[in-house]
């Protein structure tokens, strides 16, 4: 941490006032169930390097809890999570989409999509009009989708509903601590983006994004 330790010190005592700034120095010598496993691990895994351990168990952990803090979010509005991603789909490109492309954006099959638009559509959140026939220039893409004012409405609600957790945990950090574990977190992504090479047993560089 060095020099940066010491000036977020002192960042604390000027924005937070020391009684936080006392709370946060706490904080740093506390101990979660996580130290716990590092700690019964290592004797039997020498090699074991505890911080990674401890960052992943904890990484894999939080993904879990918010994953399932989101889908108790979706449930208060009788959504499940591949219907809100359907929603999610459909705002993100505007509100329309065909159900080829959609099919397409959640990777799902166009027959299944369809059962689970059905649902959609009768909740009004979704509304289909069938294609017709269509000129092979203009291709086949399916039933046309358009998100409704009634879906567009509950999938912000959910979001903001999922969110809240996700302010919760994440706001125990300060604006200068959120942006380091973001920036943290980006350099470990960046490492991500190879593949590997059964060929020759190498990983090699790609623009893939997921």
């Amino acid at each position: 941490m060095g020099q940066w330790g010491y000036e977020r010190q002192h960042d604390a005592l000027d924005v937070d006032g020391e009684a936080e700034a006392e709370q946060r120095d706490a904080l740093e010598g506390a101990r979660d169930w996580v130290d716990d496993h590092v700690d019964r691990w290592q004797p039997v895994l020498p090699e074991l390097n505890p911080h990674i351990e401890g960052a992943v168990t904890r990484m894999q952990f939080l993904a879990d809890h918010l994953r399932r803090a989101g889908e108790r979010a979706l449930a208060e509005f009788g959504l499940r999570r591949e219907e809100h991603e359907a929603l999610h789909m459909l705002a993100g490109h505007g509100g329309r989409r065909d159900l080829t492309q959609l099919a397409i954006d959640l990777g799902a099959a166009p027959n299944a999509l369809s059962e689970r638009l059905d649902v959609l559509e009768k909740r009004g959140f979704v509304a289909r009009k069938s294609a017709g026939r269509r000129s092979s220039a203009e291709g086949e893409g399916g039933d046309q989708l358009e998100l409704t004012d009634e879906g567009h409405a509950t999938w912000l609600a959910a979001i903001e509903a999922a969110g809240e957790e996700e302010r919760r945990l994440f706001g125990t950090l300060d604006w200068h601590e959120q942006r380091l574990l973001s920036g943290l977190l980006r350099q470990i992504m960046l490492a991500t983006e190879t593949s590997y090479d059964e060929t020759d047993g190498t990983y090699e560089e790609t623009d893939d994004e997921g």
